[in-house]
């Protein structure tokens, strides 16, 4: 069975399963998931997991991400976003008072650990129902805040014609967090709206769009070991084929933790091979296996 994570750059339009299911199609296996979901308005660097693959993307979901966008100042939207019922745009005189020095400074003050309420378009489920097709179908979503780290905005670009304002940014963050919750919160915090026009992920941990391929170039020869890819994300600790044979069995063995490995935090045990064997955490020297990847 293939086994390992394609790194795909999706175009603007097809939603995040229609790419899986390009996958699925274009390698002639059913098991390939994602992680982490990219509206079809969104461009840029999704992870699919495939066969065992699948069982990295936990480790893959809560990484911290990259985003480069375009914020349009002066009008909101019902979705946060370019593809939701815009409103009106804003008088230019309010608009006209969000000078640039204005714009920079509610960004920064965005920056580092905020509650940050969720678009009600998000993939989160309420009721066992995504809030996206809540909203959709016309139901009153609220969504409750959650903490969530901005790493940096960095501002770019700023436009102005038609009395709309676009602020172009970089947005280095946490796993969790709403680019389009930030051009909401922005507009809202300047009395003038805010929607996204632009949203594209660079970066999803140690993983850059740049090394993706496009979704009609998904083959075998794009997969990235699984070994490779949990030595990106985790320490690691080499085993020897004896270890190996008794993880692969589910047996505890004796292991010395990596340097800087926190005590249970999990950690890629690689054989002599270079093959993932399992994911374990280490404690007081005994592994615990937290997801095996048996040889095939």
């Amino acid at each position: 069975m293939l086994s390992g994570i394609l790194l795909v750059d999706k175009p603007t339009g097809p939603t995040s399963h229609t790419v899986v299911s390009a996958a699925r199609k274009a390698l002639g296996l059913k098991k390939v998931g994602h992680a982490g979901t990219l509206d079809p308005m969104a461009s840029g660097l999704l992870t699919l997991g495939v066969g065992p693959g699948t069982k990295l993307l936990t480790y893959l979901v809560g990484a911290d991400k990259r985003y480069t966008a375009t914020i349009r100042m002066g009008q909101s939207s019902s979705t946060d976003d370019a593809e939701g019922e815009l409103s009106d745009v804003t008088p230019s005189n309010d608009v006209n008072a969000a000078t640039d020095e204005v714009i920079r400074s509610g960004l920064e003050g965005m920056v580092g650990k905020i509650d940050q309420v969720p678009s009600s378009v998000s993939a989160i489920k309420v009721g066992g129902k995504r809030a996206y097709d809540l909203a959709r179908a016309g139901e009153e979503v609220n969504l409750p805040a959650r903490t969530v780290t901005i790493h940096s905005i960095d501002v770019g670009a700023i436009t102005r014609g038609d009395g709309v304002i676009d602020v172009d940014v970089d947005v280095h963050c946490s796993s969790g967090t709403y680019i389009r919750a930030i051009a909401r919160d922005l507009g809202a915090a300047l009395g003038i709206g805010g929607h996204l026009t632009a949203l594209r992920r660079v970066s999803v941990g140690p993983f850059d769009v740049a090394d993706g391929c496009g979704v009609d170039e998904i083959s075998a020869e794009h997969l990235i070991s699984l070994a490779d890819v949990a030595s990106q994300v985790m320490p690691t600790v080499p085993v020897s084929h004896a270890q190996a044979v008794e993880l692969g069995h589910g047996k505890t063995v004796y292991l010395e933790s990596p340097d800087g490995a926190a005590p249970k935090q999990p950690v890629a045990c690689i054989d002599e091979a270079g093959r993932l064997v399992a994911i374990v955490s280490i404690e007081s020297g005994r592994s615990r296996i937290l997801v095996g990847f048996p040889a095939q």
